[in-house]
């Protein structure tokens, strides 16, 4: 299937999912996934490290806007980071 405009945000919601183990379908099915699946901050990196130049080469945009819109994308769709992961990797004091 060709990325355009119409269908990267789908792409890139089922990229994200696929990261996890989980597909759209398993979204349908799950009422909260949203409340209960989580990213490491490893996947997140890796995830963004995907999407930004797939959204800058899609909307032909500058890198800059493509990181815009890739944040605005994480807000309203991205998965949340397991906190208790980002804890274990805080530096000690």
């Amino acid at each position: 299937m060709k990325i355009d405009r119409n269908n990267l945000q789908e792409h890139l919601l089922t990229h994200q999912l696929s990261i996890v183990g989980k597909t759209i379908e398993d979204a349908k099915k799950q009422k909260d996934w949203f409340q209960k699946w989580t990213f490491t901050e490893e996947q997140h990196n890796q995830f963004k490290d995907y999407a930004i130049p797939l959204i800058q080469k899609t909307l032909k945009c500058s890198k800059s806007h493509a990181i815009k819109s890739f944040q605005w994308f994480d807000l309203g769709f991205g998965l949340r980071l397991n906190h208790e992961d980002i804890q274990n990797h805080q530096p000690s004091e």
